[in-house]
């Protein structure tokens, strides 16, 4: 009984990883104007309430829905060949979401209040700067979270349990995500760049195709129990996990 329980919460931690996608992809689908070059429009964009939405809903609550599924791949990868590279790679992509969690917390409550100060007639808030800890959280967070998902993506190639083809998709999705859209969008325009909410969409494609294995996977093993007990009358319960 305690095994079934625990896959149940396994699936459905794999759910949020689609959803999770999905949320990121819509909270970055609208580019932030440049707050250097175009002060005034920047400002009326970050104090619309839609910006605080798609951040409180879309950017913050899609990673907290991206640390749950990754926890949950992280436990259904575990009893895979690939268990101890699936095992770190959970744990450094969890670490990298909830360092990147500081800056998006900040940007969503903070950058508000800036561009109401500047919008009210106060043109020098422009000028505040973040402490360089706040930087260096930033950057160490997208690296780990970078790094920890391209070794996700590999463990699930070489899972021998789920589509390799749904390992690849996730290690594409995620050098376009972080690479060619978070890291080049700051390196260039300094806002985000088409790039993002498209990898943010391969992320969501990349979790459906996971989650929809393993429920195929599961039922299939659930049958083929079925099957073996109506003919051996046995009537134990064995792991649904891989």
């Amino acid at each position: 009984m305690r095994s079934r329980l625990s896959v149940k919460w396994v699936k459905a931690g794999l759910v949020t990883l689609p959803a999770y996608g999905l949320l990121t992809a819509w909270s970055s689908i609208k580019a932030q104007p440049d707050q250097t070059t175009d002060p005034e429009a920047w400002a009326q964009f970050v104090t619309s309430p839609s910006y605080l939405a798609s951040h409180l809903i879309g950017s913050t609550g899609g990673t907290i829905l991206a640390i749950f599924g990754v926890f949950a791949l992280g436990c259904y990868l575990a009893p895979a060949s690939t268990g101890r590279l699936a095992l770190p790679a959970m744990v450094v992509t969890v670490l990298g979401h909830a360092l990147l969690m500081v800056p998006a917390v900040i940007s969503t409550f903070a950058t508000p209040a800036l561009g109401r100060a500047y919008l009210s007639g106060m043109p020098d808030v422009m000028q505040v700067e973040f402490p360089d800890a706040l930087t260096g959280t930033f950057l160490l967070g997208l690296l780990l979270a970078l790094v920890g998902n391209l070794l996700l993506g590999v463990a699930i190639w070489r899972s021998g349990t789920l589509p390799k083809g749904a390992g690849g998709l996730w290690i594409v999705s995620a050098l376009i995500f972080y690479v060619l859209g978070v890291v080049l969008g700051l390196a260039t325009t300094g806002a985000t760049l088409p790039t993002q909410p498209l990898g943010a969409l391969l992320v969501a494609g990349a979790g459906a195709w996971i989650a929809g294995s393993a429920f195929r996977r599961d039922s299939a093993a659930g049958a083929a129990r079925d099957y073996g007990r109506g003919s051996t009358g046995d009537t134990s319960h064995g792991s649904f996990l891989p």
